[in-house]
C-alpha cells in the first residue's frame, strides 16, 4: 500500500515516536510509506528513514491554511490508499486537507491522549470530534483510554485497541558489566539502589515526586539514588527542591540523551509519577524490555501493563507515602532481579514491536478495503 502518515511535528513525544516506529516498520514490509508533518519542529527527522518522502508543512499559526493548501497538493501527487494521523491536531489536517484534495482515501487516526489537562484543550476536543467521526479507523492504545473517550462521545465508524509495542531486539537486556561502567561513570556506588525517570521534564510528568520519594527513602536507611534521564523546562524546580530536602547530591539530571539504553541499564528500577496525562507509556515498556521493575502511578492503561507484585507495582497518582512503600519493596536485590525478569517475559508475551506493527498493517488493509468497497458501491448508486 502508499500510505501518508501526518504528525503535529517530529518533536520528541510518545505520538511522534510511534509514527515514526510505524513508518519504518512498514517500510520494511514492503508499503511505500510517506511522512509529513504540521510544525516545523524536526527534531526526531533523522530517525524517519523508512519514509520514501517527508515533508515539512511549515504551519505558522494553529490552523494555517496555506499548510492545508501545501498537505491537499501532496495528497493528490501521491494519491495514497490510505492516511494515517496521530493524534487529534494532525487529524484535523488531514480531514481538511484531504477534503480539499478531492482524493478518495480512508482516514486512520491514532490516538495517545486520555486526559485532557485544562478548560482550553477540551474545547478543543469539541471542534475535534466531528472529524473523529468521519474517520475511517480510530485506534486506541489501551482499553481505559477507549471506555474514557467512547463515553465522551469521541469515535469513528470502527475503533479498535492496539498497544504499543517495543522492539525486543533493539531493548536487550544490559550486561552487569556495562551497567557498573555506567555508574561508576556517574559517582553511583554499587550498593546504590538507582531509581530511573525517563521523561521530558515537564510538570505532568511529576518529577519532583520521585525527588520527595527519594528523601523519604533516605530517611528510612535506604541508599535510594534518582537518575532522571531527560532535560525540560522544569529541571530548575527539581533541582530547587533537591536542595531543599538535602538530597542534591543524590538526584542526577542527565539533560536530554540521543540512546537511553544504557542509563536505563544502569537503574535498579523506574518509577513514572505522571499525575493525569499518561496513557500507555512507552518509556515504562522500554524499561521492562530491559528487565528492569516499574513502579507506576495509576493513570491511563497502567493497570493493562503491570500486574503488581509480578513485574512491578502500581500506586495511587500524587499518593507520595504509597509511592516510597513500592519502592521500598523493590529495595533488595533479589525481589528487583526476580521482577524484572517478569518484566521482560511481559513484553516479550504482550507488547512486541512485531505484534503491534502487524496489527496495524491488518487494519490499514482493511480500512482501505472497506472504504474501497463502499466508494464503488456509492458511485454505482449515483450511476444508476
Amino acid at each position: 500500500m502508499r500510505l501518508l502518515f501526518i504528525t503535529g511535528s517530529l518533536v520528541h513525544g510518545g505520538a511522534e515516536r510511534h509514527t515514526i516506529q510505524l513508518v519504518n516498520r512498514l517500510a520494511e514490509r514492503d508499503h511505500e510509506c510517506h511522512a509529513a508533518y504540521v510544525k516545523n519542529d524536526p527534531s526526531q527527522l533523522e530517525r524517519l528513514h523508512g519514509a520514501a518522502s517527508v515533508q515539512c508543512l511549515h504551519a505558522e499559526r494553529y490552523l494555517d491554511l496555506s499548510a492545508v493548501h501545501a498537505l491537499s497538493a501532496l495528497i493528490r501527487r501521491l494519491r495514497p490508499a490510505a492516511l494515517v494521523a496521530a493524534n487529534p491536531y494532525a487529524l484535523m489536517y488531514a480531514s481538511l486537507a484531504l477534503r480539499r484534495s478531492r482524493v478518495a482515501a480512508p482516514v486512520t487516526v491514532t490516538f495517545h491522549t486520555t486526559v485532557l489537562p485544562n478548560a482550553k484543550e477540551w474545547l478543543k476536543m469539541l471542534a475535534y470530534r466531528p472529524f473523529f467521526w468521519r474517520a475511517e479507523r480510530l485506534v486506541f492504545v489501551c482499553e481505559a483510554q477507549r471506555r474514557y473517550w467512547l463515553r465522551r462521545s469521541v469515535f469513528a465508524r470502527s475503533h479498535q485497541v492496539v498497544y504499543n509495542g517495543i522492539d525486543l531486539e533493539h531493548w536487550q537486556p544490559r550486561s552487569p558489566e556495562e551497567g557498573a561502567t555506567i555508574r561508576s561513570v556517574l559517582g553511583l556506588a554499587p550498593r546504590d539502589y538507582v531509581i530511573g525517570m525517563c521523561a521530558v521534564l515537564r510538570p505532568e510528568k511529576n518529577h519532583v515526586q520521585l525527588v520527595e520519594a527519594i528523601a523519604r527513602l533516605r530517611r528510612r536507611g535506604i541508599a535510594a539514588r534518582a537518575l532522571l534521564i531527560g532535560d525540560g523546562a522544569m529541571r530548575g524546580a527539581i533541582e530547587a527542591r533537591a536542595r531543599a530536602l538535602g538530597v542534591s547530591a543524590e538526584v542526577i539530571v542527565t539533560g536530554f540523551q540521543s540512546d537511553v539504553r544504557p542509563l536505563l541499564g544502569a537503574c535498579d528500577a523506574l518509577a513514572l509519577c505522571s499525575d493525569s496525562v499518561e496513557t500507555f507509556s512507552l518509556a515504562a515498556l522500554e524499561a521492562m524490555a530491559l528487565a528492569r521493575p516499574v513502579v507506576h502511578s495509576e493513570v491511563g492503561g497502567a493497570a493493562e501493563m503491570i500486574r503488581p507484585g509480578h513485574d512491578g507495582y502500581l500506586f495511587p497518582a500524587r499518593n507520595t507515602p504509597m509511592l516510597v512503600e513500592k519502592l521500598a519493596a523493590l529495595a533488595g536485590r533479589e525481589a528487583r532481579a526476580r521482577m524484572g525478569a517478569n518484566a521482560r517475559e511481559t513484553v516479550q508475551a504482550r507488547f512486541s514491536e512485531r505484534a503491534m506493527v502487524g496489527q496495524y498493517e491488518s487494519l490499514l488493509q482493511e480500512a482501505a478495503l472497506t472504504w474501497s468497497q463502499r466508494e464503488h458501491l456509492r458511485r454505482s448508486a449515483t450511476a444508476y
